[in-house]
């Protein structure tokens, strides 16, 4: 393997230092041996006085990063018990957390296609940009899983019942609804991302940020929030699902019927997720609840249904188990919160509290 067919490139320049995600065949979608090197690279430039700013970016035109490596997670939890699944998840989720705290700038370009794990890479960061071209989603529920990497703690902060919408429906945002839902700061047209991300290795973030940030197309779902905060308000997935229908908003009913078409144990495992995170404060507590939740449902048969369906087999037409969601009991959605004892991801000291909601 050459140097340039690394799955994550770095160079320094100037004052900053540059991780590029590079597996563009793949729209860089992240493995454990690249989550191990990005934490890798952080821990060299934290402490290297040279490096004042770090720079996520994506290699190819598509995106920066479209997730985790599903068919690894599909054929480990299929033939493997979940075991390297785990373990890639306890190494991504603190990697999540570490950029959240990183000490110096980490300005994460969101160009393009950003999902699942690249939310996490990125969404975390104190500097998020996003372009025209930026397509922003957390699709977890229709492959029979549940929003991780941190992303039900920033869902729960988006404004009213968005970050529930979004969750349970899997729809993909662009840039003015990222800044709108919390999940990106600025706004930066593609042209300008090459002078952009050289600039950074010359000036400080603030600098170049006022040479280039530009207003943000307006937010489409800013005038969806009636729909949305009445509908998603509800106490349970099958009373969102009825108010959604009977609301007569045709946005409303085609919500409806992409939540129909979800995994019945995903949507209500995701939907108390969301509801416990709002009252466990921090992201670490969350990472350690998602965690939990994610190791859960590596011994579930939907995660594997739905790669099936959506990434191997391709025939989009998942036999989820239960197959409703009258069938998926309140046992079944309290098990995905069980602790883990000494498998816990332990983030949070105090994380194995039970909190009250």
């Amino acid at each position: 393997m050459t140097a340039t067919d690394e799955p994550v490139l770095t160079h320094t320049a100037g004052r900053a230092g540059y991780l590029t995600l590079n597996r563009p065949g793949a729209l860089n979608a992240l493995t454990h041996a690249m989550v191990r090197r990005i934490d890798e690279v952080l821990t060299a430039w934290e402490h290297d006085p040279a490096v004042e700013t770090v720079v996520l970016t994506g290699a190819g035109e598509r995106g920066l990063c479209a997730g985790g490596d599903i068919r690894a997670i599909h054929d480990d939890a299929r033939d493997a018990n979940g075991v390297a699944s785990a373990a890639f998840w306890r190494d991504e989720y603190r990697l999540n957390a570490r950029i959240a705290r990183y000490p110096k700038p980490y300005v994460a370009v969101m160009d393009g296609i950003v999902m699942g794990g690249g939310v996490g890479v990125s969404a975390h960061a104190g500097v998020r940009i996003v372009t025209e071209r930026s397509r922003i989603a957390m699709p977890e529920t229709g492959i029979g899983f549940v929003p991780d990497v941190g992303g039900t703690y920033l869902l729960c902060l988006a404004p009213g019942q968005l970050g529930t919408h979004l969750a349970l429906t899997g729809t993909p945002v662009q840039a003015g609804d990222a800044q709108l839902c919390g999940l990106a700061d600025h706004f930066v047209p593609s042209e300008y991302l090459p002078q952009l991300v050289e600039d950074l290795a010359h000036a400080p973030v603030r600098e170049v940020l006022a040479w280039h940030v530009r207003q943000a197309p307006p937010a489409a779902l800013d005038g969806q929030r009636s729909w949305i905060d009445s509908c998603y308000a509800a106490d349970t997935v099958e009373e969102i699902v009825d108010r959604l229908l009977a609301h007569g908003e045709p946005a409303a009913k085609e919500a409806a019927e992409t939540l129909l078409a979800k995994s019945p144990t995903a949507l209500k495992v995701t939907l108390a997720a969301l509801r416990r995170a709002r009252h466990l404060g921090s992201l670490e507590r969350v990472l350690d609840q998602e965690y939990r939740v994610s190791c859960a449902a590596l011994t579930t048969p939907d995660l594997v249904e739905g790669i099936r369906a959506q990434v191997i087999d391709k025939d989009r037409n998942p036999r989820w188990s239960p197959p409703t969601l009258a069938e998926v009991t309140d046992a079944g959605v309290d098990r995905f919160f069980t602790p883990l004892g000494e498998r816990e991801l332990g983030l949070a000291p105090d994380s194995t509290e039970e909190v009250a909601w």
